[in-house]
């Protein structure tokens, strides 16, 4: 991979992951235990802070797609490339519109079970990250 796209590629991938594990892992269980939130309340900041996260995501996701295809990667490059891309995009199309359905209702009153949409979403979320991380070190292991 050229020195070039290879600089790119690593620091937005890397400050994507840095996003993902500071929103995702520790913002967001972190503001339900703050005292005086209720989870009308943590619903509402939740949603702002994902949708600016999504993003922001969404743009990150594009640059290392442009930084690695102008880059010649090597194939396990772009396999993570595409990987994380299709992992950000299943969450953006599959699962955030059900949590969006469901918070819709609990923040109009409504009593809800546990969500296994969020439970997807969590374990999509971190299958992001760690393809993140993989695909960080496999650019910076390219030659």
């Amino acid at each position: 991979m050229n020195a070039t796209s290879a600089a790119v590629a690593t620091a937005l991938t890397f400050v994507w992951l840095g996003m993902v594990l500071a929103i995702s892992f520790l913002e967001a269980p972190l503001k339900f235990r703050a005292p005086g939130v209720t989870t009308s309340i943590g619903l509402g900041i939740g949603r702002l802070v994902f949708r600016a996260l999504n993003r922001v995501e969404t743009v990150l996701a594009l640059a290392v797609i442009a930084a690695v295809a102008t880059g010649a990667p090597p194939l396990r490059v772009g396999v993570l490339t595409a990987v994380t891309a299709l992992l950000l995009a299943a969450q953006l199309t599959l699962v955030r519109p059900r949590l969006n359905r469901r918070s819709d209702r609990v923040l109009a009153g409504e009593t809800l079970p546990r969500s296994r949409a969020h439970l997807v979403y969590i374990v999509a979320e971190s299958l992001k990250a760690l393809a993140l991380l993989a695909l960080g070190i496999s650019i910076l292991t390219a030659r």
